[in-house]
């Protein structure tokens, strides 16, 4: 029986969403970071759970044909980059692979996956970047931290930051030991200094440096200025953000000015934005551009469609698609982001914009009593997704198609899964690698109303059949399970209702026909068997 520190020779068969490498010994799954399909190695047990172990790589046997030489010295210990030791092609593979996974295991559902939006290039590509501030040994650490810890690990030249970054943080490490300044302590709370944030427009060239401090004022603020303007000419703006709060948080709600402007800016699907501290922006633009044109080809908009951007920022998604519609309405809980995107819609001489400072899915429900009916819904959440509140709004508002955009894959296909019991069915979906080398991926689904476009004639005798009756004996969630538990199968609600149609089960109106040139998936014959035995069992034929 395995036990901790054991040590084993392991194949490595397939990998995790987080860059561990999986194994198997005697039957039990054994995870191993930084290792790639093919590896073979020798493993140390770590610890041991009931059905799956942790282990770290001992030495590598045989090197598998993905593996590269990470050019990192830290990535180990900083483990932001889950990625380094293998190619890329292979990383954008896995990536994609694990949101299909998600979508079918999570959300039940399957929609047609586009091939992976890969970058371009692996590093350089982040425009922001938190760094903590930590003294050890006398010496001042600027990085960022463990995995799972709050320990600074020294990496003062990324190879995902711009390489401006590192001279604006060697001028700070000169800055803090010249005017001794202290650096924050989130045990005791105590010390000024606690981040360094800085910013990049990766086409304006304009960058931002924010410091984070626990207190009002840095010493020699002057003299702060004067050495970081020397440094780097391309700064324009260099900002103090207060945050005296016991908390992990990076950022305080109160910014000052030093010197230059309150804000930079950047160049997106050919708008200026203006990017203020508090605002999102997202931290990869060249990959932003191929995520947001398509959103926009989901979306496909006409002229005389509104469009309702949730969660919209500093109203960027929805700013990029105004031209194609005819009104865009944004809303955004953070009112420095609505303040920014209506700045920006102004910038741009958008005129066809509007932006409401509020909870998403109270304002949608507003919307919704003011009778406001988008024709397509944009979503954009934080990673934790949409709540079912949200879902219900936006669904009850009846538009037309809902892009659905999002970071984390398992709770896309959570929200999908809901979705699809409401009658808006994932129909496309494209993983767009927003984070390369690192375990995130971003997605862009199209969800659509539906109806079936294959049907058949049947004559029924309506006083013999009880079609309300037929109808409410199963619920979809119900008829889910049944295949499940019985055939071993998932299936969506979409290949359930073509199989209640072709029965003659009358559909709801929400299953709408798809629109000319958009593929509707087909139920497969063996899940299209398994429902109608759910349907016999449930007597609803």
């Amino acid at each position: 029986m395995l036990k901790k520190n054991d040590r084993i020779k392991l194949n490595i068969e397939s990998c995790s969403s987080n860059g561990s490498g999986i194994g198997h010994y005697e039957g039990m799954a054994v995870f191993v970071p930084a290792t790639a399909v093919g590896d073979e190695i020798t493993a140390h047990i770590l610890k041991v759970k009931k059905t799956y172990a942790f282990a770290k790589v001992e030495s590598i046997l045989t090197p598998s044909p993905e593996r590269i030489e990470a050019e990192c010295p830290v990535y180990l210990r900083c483990g932001g980059c889950v990625f380094s030791h293998m190619n890329y092609k292979a990383e954008a593979e896995l990536k994609a692979a694990h949101v299909a996974e998600c979508f079918r295991r999570i959300g039940g559902v399957e929609p047609e996956f586009e091939p992976v939006v890969a970058a371009e290039t692996d590093k350089r590509y982040r425009n922001k970047a938190q760094y903590p501030v930590a003294y050890d040994n006398g010496e001042i650490k600027t990085g960022f931290y463990s995995s799972h810890s709050h320990r600074v690990v020294h990496c003062p030249d990324c190879m995902l930051q711009p390489t401006e970054f590192e001279k604006i943080l060697r001028v700070f490490t000169d800055y803090v030991k010249a005017n001794n300044v202290t650096v924050y302590d989130e045990t005791a709370h105590k010390g000024l200094l606690r981040h360094i944030y800085l910013r990049k427009g990766t086409k304006s060239g304009e960058i931002m440096v924010c410091a984070v401090i626990n207190g009002n004022r840095l010493p020699d603020e002057n003299g702060l200025v004067a050495a970081l303007t020397e440094a780097e000419p391309d700064i324009r703006s260099i900002i103090v953000n207060v945050n005296k709060e016991k908390t992990n948080v990076i950022l305080g709600k109160t910014c000052r000015t030093l010197w230059g402007e309150d804000y930079i800016t950047d160049i997106l699907c050919g708008l200026t934005f203006r990017i203020s501290p508090l605002s999102f922006y997202q931290v990869n633009r060249d990959q932003a551009e191929k995520l947001y044109n398509k959103a926009a080809e989901y979306a496909d908009l006409s002229v005389n469609e509104t469009v309702l951007d949730l969660y919209c920022g500093a109203g960027t998604i929805g700013l990029s698609m105004a031209k194609k519609a005819k009104e865009v309405i944004g809303v955004e809980i953070v009112p420095e982001a609505i303040e920014d995107a209506k700045l920006n819609a102004k910038i741009n001489g958008i005129e066809n914009a509007r932006f409401i400072c509020g909870d998403a899915a109270e304002a949608a429900e507003t919307l919704k009593n003011e009778g406001i009916c988008p024709d397509v819904i944009i979503l954009d959440p934080p990673r934790k997704g949409c709540s079912p509140d949200m879902i219900n709004t936006a669904a009850e508002m009846n538009p037309k198609r809902i892009v659905y955009v999002s970071c984390d894959p398992a709770t896309l296909a959570r929200d999908c899964g809901i979705f699809a019991d409401l009658g808006y069915t994932a129909v496309r979906a494209t993983p767009v690698d927003m984070f390369p080398r690192t375990g995130h991926v971003e997605t862009v689904v199209l969800l659509s109303q539906r109806r079936p476009d294959t049907h058949i004639d049947i004559k029924l005798d309506l006083s013999e059949l009880d079609i309300t009756s037929a109808e409410t004996k199963a619920t979809y969630q119900e008829i889910k399970d049944y295949v499940l538990d019985k055939h071993g199968l998932k299936v969506s609600t979409l290949y359930i209702s073509q199989v209640k149609a072709k029965c003659g089960i009358i559909e709801r109106e929400n299953y709408n026909k798809g629109k000319e040139g958009h593929r509707v998936p087909k139920c497969p014959k063996e899940k299209e068997e398994a429902i109608m035995d759910a349907l016999i069992h449930f007597n609803m034929i």
